[in-house]
């Protein structure tokens, strides 16, 4: 058995259907799954949908859909990301921040495509990356980056990241987010768990998680495929000092074509979804 609680599906920047993850974990022997998408949360339903399929089909165990997201932030112009769990889908200010996330994707977009035609010559329409996601899925620099490919403005994906799509770049602009604060304490208020996200990316991981505290970060991603065996006993000793919740997962967007489906393959111990669960259960009895 093993858990992943950091995936992501074609709603955001993976490649896989939010069933074919749920294939796929069957198929691995996963006891648990959570999908992260980035800024949405479209997925879980069919997520849930497919894993009850699957269970009747087989007779086998019900594979544990676990209600994820992950936040796209900016902070003194660092990415953070801060991953939720078990929230209230229907929570009206989770709903208002994703649609507030959705449209700063949106309009950062239509100004990269401006900035794309006239100053780097690439012919490239917003239809050009929005056809590259599900219809309300999260579109971001990926996808543009394949629609410049794609349109012959680039030999692979690499190349343009380098040219047009870096923070450096001349055809760049940053996208305008809600603060890791606000992201955190709105997980929070509509009873999930706020988790900062592959800390081994950020400079200030341990003065931010003291902050984000105030705002009620309740985790920190400790097991993750980029973190090396002493970034994992670091992030470890971190939460134990802060009592935070140690979480992992592979953060798997690719496919096996492409011989990248990291799925499954990054060890999450099983009590993590254990202590996931324990805080919800005092979550739910301190909001009565």
């Amino acid at each position: 058995m093993g858990l992943d609680l950091h995936t992501h599906s074609i709603y955001s920047d993976g490649a896989l259907s939010p069933e074919e993850i749920i294939d796929t974990s069957v198929e691995l022997g996963l006891s648990a799954v959570s999908i992260t998408d980035h800024d949405n949360i479209l997925a879980f339903d069919y997520a849930r949908a497919q894993a009850l399929k699957r269970a009747e089909e087989t007779g086998g165990p019900l594979l544990e859909v676990v209600p994820g997201i992950e936040i796209n932030t900016i902070y003194e112009k660092n990415e953070v990301h801060i991953l939720g769990y078990f929230f209230e889908s229907s929570n009206r200010a989770l709903l208002d921040m994703i649609s507030y996330q959705q449209h700063a994707r949106v309009q950062q977009i239509t100004e990269i495509v401006k900035k794309l035609n006239k100053i780097a010559r690439i012919r490239i329409s917003m239809d050009d990356i929005t056809r590259l996601v599900k219809k309300g899925g999260s579109i971001g620099r990926p996808h543009i980056a394949k629609a410049v490919m794609n349109v012959g403005g680039v030999s692979n994906i690499i190349e343009a990241y380098k040219k047009y799509i870096n923070d450096e770049a001349p055809t760049y602009i940053q996208r305008k987010t809600v603060s890791p604060h606000e992201a955190v304490e709105i997980v929070y208020e509509a009873r999930g768990i706020p988790v900062i996200a592959h800390p081994h990316d950020l400079v200030i991981a341990e003065n931010l998680v003291k902050e984000l505290m105030n705002y009620g970060l309740r985790g920190i991603e400790v097991y993750h495929r980029r973190h090396s065996p002493a970034m994992i006993e670091y992030f470890s000793s971190l939460a134990e000092k802060y009592n935070l919740i140690k979480t992992g997962g592979s953060d798997c967007h690719g496919t096996r074509l492409s011989n990248q489906l990291f799925l499954g393959r990054t060890h999450v111990p099983d009590w993590v979804l254990a202590e996931l669960k324990k805080e919800k259960s005092r979550l739910e009895i301190a909001s009565g």
